[in-house]
């Protein structure tokens, strides 16, 4: 065990005995997915944490956040969802391995079981894609806590957009909490794809195809709300931010520093902050406009800031000239 992980067992341990002492009041989001508008008054806890590089602490910077949103997860069956869509050694479009083991070890040391699962867009075989991204390498065991979601059995949940039955993965369905561990990236079609678009890897390419052909023909933005309204009651985001992706993302793009972790458990809100991170405009997101009031807050007056301030990590993400109106005043 390493000093870093001995760390993570002493501040969860304190922690809990404290009661979660460094938690600062306020209400999350309603966990009720059938709410249709949030609570009067209601507002959702925020966390940014500040992390330079790969090879800081990251254990130690995920658990101020997850301490500061209040979260607990003990005796929980976790899934971490990573964005792993497609590779390129020349730029970064995949949540960094760093980010992924880190989160393993937190979530395991607050008492969770923990799985890893992700079905990318794009690479058929997922297990060629864990070696070019290093997570078969680098992540203990990895083909023991891993599920590829393309192709695990699934089973039907009622109602998605106007498809009468849609399939889910078994393990993402008996999940107790997702976790998003999405990468702070812009995106060609949707402005940006953070912690909700993320979500496109839940859906099984061996039964809707790939780049996941349904979800378009549905239509981007109105997928990206369904996965939201199914699985965001369930969900805590953690965004990697450490080292984004501006310009023609979330492929083609290339590397921009934002040197930050958000997180949080309203899916919205914290897209919202990052959208924000990253010189853009929230309510000028289509699917974040969908989401607002409906499945989470967006604006900046009803999101408790915990950790860092947004104007002192802002840093402005290149936006493809289409999406140039996004831009945050």
């Amino acid at each position: 065990m390493t000093n870093n992980r001995r760390e993570i067992l002493a501040i969860a341990g304190a922690a809990s005995l404290a009661g979660f002492a460094g938690f600062r009041g306020g209400s999350q989001m309603h966990p009720d997915a059938k709410s249709k508008l949030p609570l009067a008054g209601q507002t959702s806890p925020v966390a940014v944490v500040k992390a330079a590089s790969y090879s800081e602490d990251l254990a130690g910077a995920m658990m101020r956040g997850i301490l500061e949103c209040g979260l607990d997860v003990a005796g929980k069956r976790v899934l971490l969802k990573p964005n792993f869509v497609e590779f390129d050694p020349n730029t970064c479009i995949n949540t960094d391995v760093a980010v992924v083991a880190a989160a393993l070890d937190v979530f395991r040391s607050l008492g969770a079981t923990v799985k890893i699962g992700e079905g990318p867009g794009h690479r058929r075989d997922t297990f060629a894609m864990a070696e070019l991204t290093r997570y078969r390498s680098e992540i203990a065991q990895f083909d023991d806590v891993f599920v590829d979601l393309n192709r695990e059995d699934v089973s039907p949940v009622q109602g998605f957009a106007d498809r009468g039955t849609f399939y889910f993965p078994n393990s993402v369905l008996a999940a107790d909490l997702i976790v998003s561990l999405a990468k702070m990236k812009t995106h060609h079609w949707a402005g940006a794809t953070l912690s909700m678009k993320n979500y496109f890897g839940l859906v099984p390419g061996s039964i809707y195809g790939w780049p996941k052909n349904e979800l378009h023909y549905i239509g981007i933005n109105k997928s990206i709300l369904e996965l939201t309204r199914i699985f965001g009651p369930k969900s805590f985001a953690l965004v990697d931010g450490i080292v984004g992706m501006e310009g023609n993302g979330p492929i083609q793009g290339t590397p921009k520093k934002a040197g930050v972790l958000v997180m949080g458990s309203d899916l919205a809100a914290v897209d919202a902050t990052c959208c924000r991170i990253m010189g853009i405009d929230p309510a000028r997101v289509e699917y974040l406009q969908g989401a607002a009031d409906r499945l989470g807050v967006i604006e900046e007056s009803r999101i408790e800031q915990r950790g860092e301030a947004i104007a002192g990590v802002r840093t402005n993400f290149q936006l493809i000239k289409e999406y140039s109106q996004l831009r945050l005043a």
